[in-house]
């Protein structure tokens, strides 16, 4: 069975930025787990391919993938699950594609019946972001129940103690790993945090 790891790392797939080579690195380091984000407007094509390389590298170092919002490429590729957003198709829906097996986590603005985590933030003010006013250590806390939460939006490794305390599962980052001068050791402070 997949285990749920507590670092979500996310790809960023923004201009200027070397997707493949910060998921090298994080993997390296010890990232249990990769959710393959691309950016709005990414044609099929180029969403399987890319996905196809992180899965690669996922399954060559025993971690997890999870692909952002588009069940048909995790069913393709046969990856560990998705990640789904409030215009995503439903969970329920995805689950019966994708069966029992895969791990499936939903934002905390959708019907998140049948789901193993939940996404929730932003904490902070994120530039992946900007338009979504953050919610603090207090919304991860209003949000904590029967599924794990998985915290997300200008997360710092400094951050994680709070918000394990306020009931977080674990924390989902991108900027925090794809920005850093060093993405390897990002992820071992993130690690380290939520040891």
């Amino acid at each position: 069975m997949t285990v749920l790891g507590r670092l979500h790392v996310l790809t960023d797939a923004r201009p200027g930025r070397d997707a493949l080579a910060v998921t090298r690195s994080a993997l390296g380091a010890g990232a249990p787990l990769i959710q393959v984000r691309v950016e709005d407007g990414t044609g099929d094509r180029q969403f399987l391919a890319f996905a196809a390389e992180v899965l690669a590298l996922c399954r060559a170092h025993g971690a997890t993938c999870l692909i952002n919002d588009r069940v048909d490429i995790a069913l393709a590729l046969g990856a560990d699950g998705v990640h789904l957003g409030a215009d995503d198709l439903p969970v329920a829906l995805a689950r019966r594609i994708l069966g029992p097996a895969a791990i499936i986590g939903a934002t905390s603005k959708t019907t998140v019946d049948g789901a193993d985590y939940l996404g929730v933030g932003p904490v902070s003010a994120t530039a992946i972001k900007p338009e979504k006013a953050p919610i603090g250590i207090e919304g991860i806390a209003r949000s904590a129940g029967e599924l794990p939460v998985i915290a997300i939006g200008g997360v710092t490794a400094e951050s994680v103690p709070g918000l394990v305390t306020a009931g977080a599962h674990g924390v989902a980052v991108v900027g925090a790993v794809s920005g850093a001068a060093d993405p390897a050791e990002a992820v071992r402070a993130f690690l380290k945090a939520l040891a």
